[in-house]
């Protein structure tokens, strides 16, 4: 077991570039944080948003993160209806625990299962399997152009679920406390086993990244709940897909390579450590915005309101949805501020 999760990951010269660039970052964020302790709560609360957005659409939601922010503000006093709702209301209860309480968790079977438990709590059609693994096959399909699922990998049986998640646990705890192999490879090793046996029935996904957020701040990280993996992830569904399914081709032979998910899961980190050391740098959260968030902010010249439907006729390239999560996302982080509600909803810059 050992020999075969150590020797999947070659030690290229493009994959020890990448992890000594991440790590300079980490130790920067380390050695000359500043931020203001405001500034840092509340980008908080907006990566709980923003990711939760992210990873439920990864598998399929519909929601926006403005009807994230809305429908999380509201939640204590109006309960999920829908799907879409009771994913949300999963993940961003997970992810804040996670992001509160990460120094408390032990990467353990029942922190697994506890945590399948918060993130399926509030999903009625699942309450006879959360928090358990799972029981029958599940494979993983895709729809070809015909409209036909095909099947595109076979995960582990069921019968032999436990053990496998039991050896990977075993394995990661091990090689942690050992201090041989770099913790972002440990980690890589580790998130694509749990995909790859795909223990639940249903938020394998899901579960992979609130895993993913643990175990980088467990490895010290700590800019890890101030800027979203998640959403990183999402920009790039297309390639986290292909780089999962190239490796997943050769799972459990004696060719197994990892480098291709290793190469995607890397970038995605030296992506989201640049993003961390550019707001440490300026202590300004516009660093965070994606390329067409700032196009859309740029917009804002301090006294003219602007609605989606203003934006959507200046910047004709970007979708409206994208629009729509933009404009939520600088609410989120205080940069515009909402003006009415409805159709009539406006939005100016803040001051």
């Amino acid at each position: 077991m050992k020999e075969r999760y150590e020797k999947r990951i070659p030690l290229t010269s493009e994959i020890l570039g990448k992890i000594t660039k991440i790590d300079e970052l980490k130790g920067l964020w380390r050695g000359g944080l500043n931020i203001n302790p405001q500034i840092l709560s509340r980008l908080k609360k907006s990566v709980i948003i923003t990711s939760t957005g992210a990873s439920t659409r990864i598998e399929g939601a519909n929601m926006t993160d403005e009807e994230v922010e809305r429908f999380l503000n509201a939640f204590k006093s109006n309960p999920p209806e829908n799907r879409d709702e009771e994913e949300v209301a999963g993940y961003a209860n997970l992810l804040g625990r996670v992001f509160d309480n990460w120094k408390k968790f032990k990467l353990s079977e029942s922190t697994v299962l506890s945590f399948h438990e918060i993130l399926l709590h509030y999903s009625r059609k699942d309450d006879l399997h959360k928090g358990k693994y799972k029981t029958r096959e599940n494979l993983v399909v895709a729809m070809n152009r015909q409209g036909e699922q095909a099947v595109i990998f076979k995960p582990t049986e069921a019968w032999l679920t436990k053990k496998e998640m039991d050896d990977v646990i075993y394995w990661t705890n091990i090689a942690i406390s050992e201090k041989k192999l770099h913790p972002l490879l440990i980690i890589a090793n580790f998130i694509f086993e749990f995909l790859a046996i795909h223990p639940f029935s249903d938020g394998n996904g899901r579960l992979s990244r609130a895993l993913t957020n643990l175990l980088l701040l467990q490895a010290g990280y700590e800019y890890t709940p101030y800027v979203s993996l998640e959403e990183i992830i999402e920009e790039r569904k297309d390639d986290y897909y292909s780089s999962l399914r190239r490796t997943q081709k050769l799972h459990k032979t004696e060719n197994e390579d990892l480098t291709a998910w290793v190469n995607f899961f890397l970038d995605a980190l030296l992506i989201q450590a640049t993003k961390a050391k550019e707001l440490m740098d300026n202590d300004d959260p516009t660093k965070l915005l994606s390329p067409r968030q700032t196009e859309i902010y740029t917009l804002f010249d301090g006294t003219e309101s602007l609605s989606v439907m203003d934006v959507s006729a200046r910047l004709v390239h970007i979708p409206q949805v994208t629009i729509k999560q933009a404009f939520s996302r600088l609410v989120s982080l205080k940069l515009i501020e909402r003006i009415g509600l409805g159709r009539s909803t406006r939005y100016v810059k803040s001051k």
